[in-house]
């Protein structure tokens, strides 16, 4: 799967082929959770409150190149 970004310890893949909503994969050692481009809510999954934080501080700035890359691995006809 391609990696959005690496952290220390952890990383952020959008996926192609996908479900709707919009998200991010949050994966790391012990946890993997999906999170919604748009909102930053967890959908589902575990995490790590350290993690969770620093990744919704890093996708802040960054929802529209999430979503941008989002839309184009899963573009449907």
């Amino acid at each position: 799967m391609p990696t959005f970004h690496r952290f220390d310890g952890f990383r952020i893949e959008v996926r192609s082929r996908d479900h709707n909503p919009p998200h991010f994969h949050m994966i790391g050692p012990d946890f993997h959770a999906l999170v919604d481009i748009r909102t930053l809510q967890v959908i589902e999954g575990t995490y790590t409150r350290p993690a969770l934080a620093e990744t919704l501080a890093w996708a802040a700035g960054r929802a529209e190149a999430l979503l941008a890359e989002w839309r184009r691995l899963n573009e449907r006809d």
